[in-house]
């Protein structure tokens, strides 16, 4: 089994063996007269390699077993950066006294020779030529990225450091490894502590706990060229499961059918069963993977395939592909009738998306085809399918990649989406479809078209958006003319308030860019008197130079706005401190306020700064900002490497409005909905629910001053209307929800992996009473989409009466 984003082998890399918590071991300061790691290869195979998997082999220097119930064994990169992180091999069993204990590692797609059968088996795709592996007490990661910390961790037992490895023990890491060469400790097992000189490099030579040397107990025969079927069929390789109950064992002469090519990317081809068993659990198609190297077969091959039976982990998250990896084929014939393709439609997909693991994973739960969508797609995971007159819920992609419902009547949007309602209800219909043509690619559809008649090709998966199907034909697109919004123009009483991602928007961006933008703001928000913007960088973007302003940014996006028939909006905002506000690097990202000073007065209140929070003011005549603008406690580690709030304080009509501008962090890190974790865990909420809070208190304390202040609250919160974050930023009823003033099928500005949702929003106090609210869909449901966002806006009656009440616009 293998976990890899690049499904490369090559990756540069480290490993840490762990053991049990009963016997902390000292720091690999003192050197182990036990337990060491004997051997480490990580060109198994790579092109050129004999051996077709890594390994890492232990061994036992002492006189009574070493028990390893509890350990593992980790890996990290030769030159870890800050984002890399130690990968866990759990181990079970003991090494005998003067033993050995053999760990396989990721298999590639070179290499003709299995390792003998292993004592344990890891997912690692080690470097053949620069990594670190450690032997530690327990399975958590290791945290360590050098060689001075690392040598500080108490549970690391042993550590070996290899190639040009940052973290190592001594003087350096061990020489001489390649596709060819592992490094290897010398037969008396030496340990002084010193990598360089305790391991040398040699012919890899992998020893289980049994003895066995390569090839034993996984003896592969001569898979070169079978001319009979073996025993093993599709179906036994797939199993009940989500992982083959096959994983890490050699299989020969495999029989199916080819169904489709893949000559990009993850190279290989599918083959299918043509006489699959009973059990509608067991899938009868499956990926053979080839690596570098194109397939040498074409579709309608009836064929025979040896390899090495591997799950595959686009992520760590992710549920799994099971394939056979480093494949010899023989073609026994060509023009074979494929298979006929499983129908995927309303009838044949059910319900309930994903049962239920509590949190863990569902890998080993016997699939259940005809209750859980995913149970079913995983079913047919590798097999051929067929979809027909399917509505588009996700508009094409830059990368060729459309969504589609196979639910029509599921949550559906107003404008043809799929709705993402709640936690519970995942919309059970959505695939994603690429064409394996790189020819022909998936036409350019926006949502609510119709990919008519019929398209056919294989059930895969992968890391962005789970279960898609490979086209092998392709329907065609039928237009329904999906219109740009137009929201209304604010009639003179009314104050307009808008947000609007604009999506890493600096000096640097084409000018096409800041036009489409800025028809955005003039024409379809129709010039609103004030716009909260998210994502203005600095005025040169990614480069990191010490700029935090975004003036000349500004500048263009405004005179932008001009040209396209709107007015000469001002600007305000509050520098970031350099490196400080997250997002891009070097970026410096901000909030700013766009206004329109020939329909509403800015209030400028000095000392505003990156650091200085800003506080409300009790006064004879309600509440004033401390500063205006301003940021809302920026010293809080609520706020760390994140975006602070903007505040702002408006006249209009001679009355005040309080205006908070947001771009709270990102959902990034959260499980994915599809994974193999179920249910996912939402990790970056908890920093979204401090964020929250932290703006919660803040109109708290506006309203405490002035129960009656007009306040709005907008941006990108990066959450739903569902979620406890925005449960956190409404606490005490002192903000209402406007996205839920809408009718259901519009309570969406956001379209991600074909599911339509909520991630900006605006909120108002109880003191505005009157409003008019809209979202105005002009990119998330398009193909050509200048932002990912779809901008929203109120219209506020400032002079509004006691009873006076609001809608949402439809």
């Amino acid at each position: 089994m293998r976990i890899s984003t690049t499904r490369s082998a090559l990756l540069a890399g480290a490993v840490a063996v762990t053991l049990s918590a009963t016997a902390l071991p000292a720091a690999f300061a003192a050197p182990s007269a036990t337990a060491v790691i004997s051997e480490v290869y990580g060109g198994g195979g790579n092109s050129g390699a004999t051996l077709t998997r890594d390994f890492i082999e232990l061994a036992n220097a002492g006189s009574t077993a070493y028990g390893l119930d509890g350990f593992s064994v980790q890996y990290l990169p030769g030159a870890p950066s800050a984002g890399s992180l130690w990968q866990v091999s759990p181990l079970t069993g003991s090494v005998a006294p003067g033993g050995r204990y053999l760990v396989a590692e990721a298999a590639g797609a070179g290499g003709t020779v299995a390792l003998p059968a292993p004592d344990a088996t890891g997912n690692v795709a080690m470097s053949a030529t620069s990594g670190t592996v450690a032997l530690v007490s327990g399975t958590t990661p290791l945290t360590c990225k050098t060689a001075a910390d690392c040598a500080a961790d108490t549970r690391i037992v042993d550590l070996v450091g290899y190639g040009t490895a940052v973290v190592r023990e001594g003087s350096g890491p061990a020489k001489g490894t390649s596709a060819t060469a592992s490094v290897a400790r010398a037969a008396s097992l030496a340990d002084t502590d010193d990598n360089a000189a305790d391991l040398s490099g040699a012919a890899p030579s992998p020893v289980n706990a049994a003895g066995e040397t390569s090839g034993g107990g996984e003896d592969p025969g001569d898979p070169g060229n079978p001319t009979e079927p073996g025993t093993v069929r599709i179906h036994d390789i797939q199993g009940t499961t989500r992982v083959s109950p096959l994983d890490g064992k050699t299989v020969t002469g495999v029989p199916g059918v080819v169904t489709a090519v893949r000559t990009s990317g993850s190279r290989g081809f599918w083959i299918q069963d043509t006489a699959p068993d009973a059990d509608p659990r067991t899938g009868e198609g499956v990926f053979v993977y080839t690596g570098s190297t194109a397939p040498a077969v074409k579709v309608g091959d009836s064929v025979l395939v040896s390899g090495t039976v591997d799950e595959y982990y686009p992520s760590s998250t992710t549920q799994s592909v099971t394939e056979i990896t480093a494949p010899k084929v023989t073609v026994v014939s060509s023009g074979t009738a494929l298979p006929a393709p499983v129908v995927l439609d309303a009838k044949a997909v059910p319900e309930k998306y994903v049962p239920s693991a509590g949190g863990g994973s569902i890998d080993a739960l016997p699939l259940e085809p005809s209750t859980y969508a995913l149970d079913l797609y995983e079913s047919l995971e590798g097999t051929r399918v067929q979809i027909a007159d399917t509505r588009v819920t996700g508009a094409t992609t830059t990368y060729h990649e459309v969504w589609v419902t196979v639910e029509p009547t599921q949550n559906p949007t107003r404008r043809g989406g799929t709705l993402y309602a709640s936690y519970t209800d995942q919309n059970t219909g959505r695939i994603k479809v690429i064409s394996l043509d790189p020819a022909a690619p998936v036409p350019t559809a926006n949502v609510g078209d119709v990919l008519a008649g019929t398209t056919s090709g294989v059930l895969d998966y992968d890391s962005y958006g789970g279960y898609n199907l490979q086209a092998t034909a392709l329907g065609e697109v039928t237009d329904h003319h999906l219109k740009r919004e137009v929201t209304r123009k604010q009639k003179g009483k009314e104050l307009a308030v808008a947000t609007y991602n604009v999506e890493n928007l600096d000096a640097l961006d084409d000018q096409a860019k800041f036009d489409t933008l800025a028809e955005g703001v003039a024409v379809n928000l129709s010039s609103p008197d004030i716009v909260s913007l998210e994502e203005i960088q600095d005025d040169n973007g990614a480069v990191s130079d010490g700029t935090t302003g975004s003036e000349a940014t500004l500048k263009r996006f405004t005179d932008a706005i001009v040209a396209a028939g709107g007015p000469r909006y001002s600007w305000r905002y509050v520098a970031p401190q350099d490196g400080k506000d997250g997002g891009e690097p070097g970026g410096n990202i901000r909030n700013v306020f766009l206004f329109n000073p020939g329909r509403v007065d800015f209030v400028d209140r000095p000392g505003g700064d990156a650091t200085t929070p800003v506080a409300a003011v009790k006064t004879r005549k309600g509440v004033s900002l401390s500063v205006s603008p301003g940021r809302i406690a920026p010293a809080s580690a609520a706020w760390e490497d994140s975006r602070k709030p903007l505040v702002g304080e408006f006249r209009f009509h001679g009355k005040s409005v309080f205006v908070v501008g947001n771009h709270f962090a990102s959902k990034g890190g959260d499980q994915p909905l599809h994974g193999r974790y179920q249910e996912p865990v939402r990790s970056s909420e908890t920093k979204r629910v401090q964020q929250a809070k932290e703006v919660n208190t803040f109109v708290k304390s506006l309203l405490a001053a002035d129960k009656s202040a007009r306040v709005v609250v907008l941006g990108d919160l990066n959450d739903f209307a569902f979620s406890p974050t925005v449960d956190a930023l409404t606490d005490g009823k002192v903000l209402k929800p406007l996205i839920t003033t809408l009718p259901k099928d519009e309570q969406y500005s956001y379209v991600y992996e074909g599911n339509s949702q909520t991630l900006d929003h605006i909120l108002t106090s109880p003191g505005v009473r009157r409003f008019d609210y809209d979202v105005v869909h002009i990119n998330a449901e398009f193909a050509d989409q200048a932002s990912d966002h779809d901008p929203q806006i109120v219209r506020v009656d400032v002079n509004a009466p006691e009873h006076g009440h609001g809608h949402g616009h439809h």
